[in-house]
């Protein structure tokens, strides 16, 4: 008997750590065929990409190569693009794959399933606002946080040439969720740590870093009081902190807000995210205005029992009319849910309903201080924690990402590496 194909496309948060507890549990058994898709070569945990942004994590050290992984994890790798569903065949299409020199490596190919499920992620949202798409950095990928890291180095030793006819360095950061104010955070981070490799004339108050925000206040996903201790934080940094401002355009040389000027030489858009773009008319699914896929309370597709969709591409309704957040611990849980689904209907049991639970937002404002409430769902409102517990708690996310991969041993040692990382390399990522 042919053991089922499931296909798992995207290797985020989510559909990595489904990979690997199926591999684990169906896999190493042969009870399940099982893919994972995705077009780089490696992982990172997506809320670390406003450090690799700024230099303070190597992504060298920290990413995971995904064909290593699923060698040790029972499952296969299949690096590619994906491009379209045909529902009727259940086949999955991947792009063709070319070499720096446009030599073609892999033709395009097609993928079956028995089951899919599509962990595609999310991408920013610049609302078709003139000039964003030109002349603003996202920071959706490792590719882009290495793109900004580039040349905000440039921007640093041009700042720090006494040539230089600048005084300060401007940095626009549109939006105030929390990729926006752990990157203003993490930048002066960086800033004071290159004062030790060469960077002398480069002190904290030659940056001109501005937060700009459409909505009344910063982190709208936490409670004001913790909102409110955030910017505190930001301000006592030096962040020129813009509530109630909307951006109408950008430009070469900076951001418009209404009829005023924001002169800026780094832009970084972080303002909403929306599923891709070819996602809107994907395969005849059901998608929101936000391109994500509309799914029941098991995580199906609406329109096709076969297709499971999570994380931010998924469209999950909850009981009170809102949506399940674009968050790294909603994907966790739909990972979790959909392995146990998957595995149900092999042994063909009942499936299991999504019911999202709230542990709460953290935002780390790099070693200047971490924010943030804990078991919103289990206290009537949230435990409010700040400083040391909150940056512990932090950590800890990352590492309870790390457990689902690796298992608690082996992330003990990555922990230890990391460490002895820190005593022996560079701060920084220098070039």
């Amino acid at each position: 008997m042919i053991p089922p194909r499931i296909v798992v496309v995207g290797g985020g948060a989510g559909g990595l750590e489904l990979a690997t507890r199926l591999g684990n549990k169906l896999g190493r058994k042969k009870r399940a065929h099982i893919t994972l898709v995705d077009r780089n070569h490696t992982h990172i945990w997506k809320p670390l990409l406003h450090e690799v942004a700024t230099g303070t994590l190597d992504v060298e050290i920290d990413q995971l190569s995904y064909r290593a992984h699923a060698a040790s994890h029972h499952f296969d790798f299949q690096l590619g693009n994906f491009t379209n569903i045909n529902r009727e065949q259940r086949t999955v299409t991947l792009a063709a794959i070319a070499s720096a020199d446009g030599e073609q490596l892999l033709a395009e190919r097609e993928l079956s399933y028995d089951y899919l499920v599509l962990a595609i992620g999310s991408i920013s949202n610049h609302f078709n606002t003139p000039g964003v798409a030109e002349h603003c950095i996202f920071l959706d990928s490792p590719g882009q946080a290495h793109r900004f890291q580039r040349r905000l180095l440039d921007a640093y030793l041009k700042l720090n040439s006494p040539q230089h006819p600048k005084e300060k360095l401007n940095i626009a950061i549109v939006g105030a969720g929390a990729t926006g104010v752990e990157l203003a955070a993490e930048l002066y981070h960086a800033a004071a740590e290159l004062n030790l490799y060469g960077f002398a004339d480069l002190r904290s108050e030659r940056l001109n870093i501005h937060l700009v925000e459409a909505g009344p206040r910063i982190l709208p996903a936490l409670p004001a009081r913790m909102a409110n201790a955030a910017l505190k934080e930001l301000q006592k940094l030096g962040v020129d902190v813009r509530v109630s401002t909307r951006v109408t355009a950008a430009d070469g040389h900076g951001l418009q807000l209404g009829e005023q000027h924001l002169d800026a030489e780094l832009m970084v858009w972080a303002a909403g995210i929306k599923a891709p773009d070819f996602m809107a008319n994907l395969a005849g699914l059901e998608t929101n205005r936000l391109n994500q896929l509309v799914v029941n309370s098991t995580l199906q597709s609406s329109r096709d029992a076969s297709i499971y969709v999570i994380g931010d591409c998924a469209a999950c309704p909850l009981p009170d009319g809102k949506w399940v957040p674009p968050r790294a611990q909603s994907a966790h849980q739909m990972a979790s849910l959909v392995a146990a689904n998957l595995i149900a209907s092999l042994n063909n049991q009942p499936l299991h309903e999504f019911k999202y639970k709230d542990h709460g937002s953290l935002i780390s404002l790099s070693r200047f201080g971490t924010v943030g409430s804990l078991m919103g769902n289990l206290v009537g409102g949230a435990m409010m924690i700040e400083g040391r517990i909150a940056r512990l708690a932090y950590i800890s996310l990352y590492r309870m990402h790390q457990v689902a991969l690796h298992g608690w041993l082996k992330m003990l040692v990555i922990s230890l590496v990391a460490r002895i990382n820190r005593i022996v390399r560079p701060r920084l990522k220098l070039h």
